[in-house]
């Protein structure tokens, strides 16, 4: 019976009877309707993609098409779909329908260069931009540009997601370590000296062990020979991650940053690195340093970083605003990361940290400088240097409203456009004193920590 019932032509809804009665008309009814509605929507569905659009995005003209793939792609789309694994060596080829590039180059095997194309686009980009209401800038003059390049020396590279892991083995073994209470206890029978480079070696072992620990295979592979001085580069990487990590986030590590200050300060003693074998202290990365090895610190000069770099800001904006100044920032990025990738031998996903560390840069800045700056606006603005105007006077008496002093509208006023200045100044300049402090520190001056 179900075989039958499979093999009958389809009714349409007909009742018994008019099958019974009308079986010309079923036959007629059936042969102009030979696909049901499902069938139709399939049909319907398979031609939503518009010809000569991205098969990927589905609303940006197709301006290339990949060869092995046999699929047609924006030029962001092309990047993002084929960034890494076998994709990355796929050929495309231009298509005819792409709107025209200005002064597009032809690589050796005649298939155009498509990073040239991209960096060319500025045009079409510039027009996606204005249609989500998104304020670009899309020029930056050469005193801008060598200021991003003069910033990126006082800017850390931001932390991978491997080397988080490894963060959180140093802030475990510093946390359990009694560094400066061992130290700094004087012991009739140990000079200080050993003290130290047995503190430095059981720091050591508790980082070797947390790692065994957590990954059993690498930890082996690095630990297999129990020497030091074999894995000091290791040791040196996971120091360089918590200086680094502390650096960038003045707020963390309160309990443990002191005491990995403390150690790194004293392995720099000559009879201590004489005693210990090896050096614990390694510059810090940052993102000059990290384009100047990959030969890419031209990227910071393109008219585009401060799109790539800048922070999406709520004030005053609509959420259309900023939907299409996040898709601003995100094309700015993977624009910058696949030219250079390609120019250079740094890897794209490297390229996209440095510009994210600039980022971060700015947030801090944001969020730590500007309220100061927005306050001697204010102070400048609602009060006048010398004499109280219209009631407004920053005068305080002693014993009043928890004063404990007695100044003058005058005194006063200076006394806080002083103090705003100066916290201005510190917060916007803090990551560079950061990194000078630490230059001088580890820069093998001799300094012995003592409490007073």
């Amino acid at each position: 019976m179900a075989s039958t019932q499979e093999n009958l032509p389809k009714t349409n809804g007909l009742t018994l009877a008019e099958i019974l009665d009308k079986d010309v008309d079923i036959q007629e009814r059936v042969a102009v309707d030979p696909m049901d509605d499902s069938e139709k929507s399939d049909d319907e569905g398979a031609q939503e993609v518009k010809e000569g659009y991205c098969v990927e995005c589905e609303d940006q003209p197709a301006e290339l098409l990949c060869k092995e793939c046999s699929d047609q792609f924006c030029a962001v789309c092309f990047a993002a779909q084929h960034r890494k694994g076998t994709r990355k060596g796929h050929y495309t080829t231009p298509l005819v329908t792409a709107e025209p590039k200005s002064q597009t180059k032809k690589a050796p095997n005649g298939v155009e260069s498509q990073k040239d194309e991209e960096m060319t686009d500025g045009d079409s980009d510039d027009e996606e931009v204005r249609e989500d209401e998104a304020p670009v800038t899309t020029s930056l003059d050469n005193k801008a540009k060598e200021q991003y390049v003069h910033r990126s020396k006082f800017i850390p590279l931001r932390l991978t997601y491997g080397e988080r892991k490894y963060l959180r083995l140093l802030e475990a073994a510093l946390t359990v370590s009694e560094y400066t209470d061992k130290i700094d206890v004087y012991v009739f029978n140990k000079s200080r000296a050993k003290r130290i480079v047995a503190q430095i070696r059981e720091i050591c072992s508790i980082i070797s062990g947390l790692l065994v620990a957590a990954d059993y295979k690498t930890g082996q592979e690095l630990f297999e020979s129990r020497d030091f001085s074999a894995n000091a580069d290791f040791y040196r990487r996971i120091f360089e991650l918590g200086r680094r990590h502390k650096i960038m986030n003045p707020e963390k590590m309160r309990n443990t940053y002191g005491k990995l200050i403390y150690m790194l300060q004293d392995s720099q003693m000559p009879e201590i690195q004489d005693m210990l074998g090896f050096g614990v202290v390694s510059p810090i990365r940052t993102v000059y340093t990290v384009l100047e090895e990959g030969g890419a610190l031209d990227m910071l000069r393109e008219d585009i970083i401060d799109i790539a770099t800048s922070e999406i800001g709520a004030e005053d904006r609509s959420r259309r605003e900023i939907q299409g100044a996040i898709k601003a920032k995100e094309r700015a990025i993977e624009k910058l990361a696949y030219k250079y990738s390609r120019s250079t031998d740094m890897d794209d996903e490297l390229l996209k940290q440095c510009l994210y560390s600039i980022g971060d840069n700015n947030a801090f800045l944001r969020t730590n400088r500007d309220p100061c700056e927005k306050l001697i606006q204010y102070l400048k603005k609602y009060f006048h240097p010398t004499t109280p105007d219209s009631g407004r006077s920053l005068a305080i008496r002693s014993g009043r409203n928890g004063a404990r002093l007695t100044h003058g509208h005058e005194k006063q006023y200076s006394y806080c456009l002083q103090s705003l200045t100066l916290w201005k100044e510190i917060l916007g300049g803090e990551i560079s004193l950061s990194l000078s402090h630490a230059k001088e520190n580890f820069g093998g001056l001799n300094w012995i920590h003592r409490y007073v």
